[in-house]
């Protein structure tokens, strides 16, 4: 009786294992097949990846290729102008040496045709210097007027206003004498000897400001001691008065008074 019983336990037990398997089978399969689908969605989704990243590298290699070409098509036509812009300022740099070269010796040339030239003048100027120098000379002796160094001088024998005494030396085509050196105030004194004649010189217009006829400012000149010393009533000057000492030189004097007078006029225009 025992044999039976423990055979329908082992019976019962395996039945039920067998049960349980069966409802536990089905649980275990679909979570299997959801693992499997995940795996193959993520296996789709890199290959995906891969393809679009390996069309986006074979896009931009063309992109890149495509640029170098441009690129380098761009840079060969730059240095094509660069090597024609080179050859032309090469030639050009060519042309203006040749023509610097012209220009130089056609300067050279042209300057020593003018040389000798002014030599030839030169030497002939001075062949004719001193028989010109004589004839000037006579010239200025049978009219009055008396050559030194590049100027002709006028003594006057009338006595005159200063006024009138200029426009005496204006009608003659020159002025009243201006003195702008030591060598001409000599020659004025050696020419004056005991008379007394008017210079270009005034303080008309403004006190103590003398002017020269010329407008120019006299800076210095040849006054007597303690000349100018006339105020506003002496206005014009004289030189040499040798009749006393003590006053050679130049001396101011009123306008108006008469004395004789030294034209100048200059050889050049």
């Amino acid at each position: 009786m025992s044999g039976p019983v423990y055979a329908n336990v082992i019976t019962d037990g395996t039945h039920k294992d067998r049960r349980n398997k069966r409802n536990q089978t089905p649980q275990h399969t679909g979570s299997d097949s959801v693992k499997t689908r995940s795996s193959r969605a993520a296996v789709v989704c890199l290959v995906l990846l891969c393809v679009l990243l390996l069309a986006a590298v074979i896009v931009l290699g063309v992109h890149i290729y495509t640029n170098n070409t441009n690129y380098t098509q761009e840079r060969d036509l730059l240095l094509t102008k660069i090597t024609n812009l080179t050859e032309d300022r090469d030639d050009l740099q060519t042309k203006i040496n040749g023509l610097t070269e012209d220009k130089d010796q056609l300067l050279t040339n042209s300057l020593t045709e003018e040389r000798n030239e002014l030599i030839i003048k030169n030497r002939n100027l001075l062949n004719e210097r001193p028989h010109l120098k004589n004839e000037l000379q006579l010239l200025c002796k049978e009219d009055e007027w008396i050559y030194y160094k590049s100027s002709f001088y006028y003594m006057s024998n009338e006595r005159k206003s200063w006024t009138e005494s200029r426009q005496d030396c204006l009608k003659k085509g020159a002025d009243l004498i201006i003195i702008n050196s030591s060598e001409e105030q000599d020659f004025v004194k050696n020419n004056t000897v005991k008379r007394e004649f008017w210079i270009g010189v005034t303080d008309i217009d403004v006190e103590d400001i003398w002017k020269w006829v010329d407008g120019s400012t006299l800076t210095s000149g040849f006054w007597a001691s303690k000349e100018p010393n006339g105020g506003t009533i002496e206005n014009c000057a004289v030189t040499y008065l040798t009749r006393w000492p003590d006053l050679l030189g130049w001396l101011d004097v009123r306008c108006n008074d008469a004395y004789q007078w030294i034209c100048e006029k200059s050889i050049w225009p």
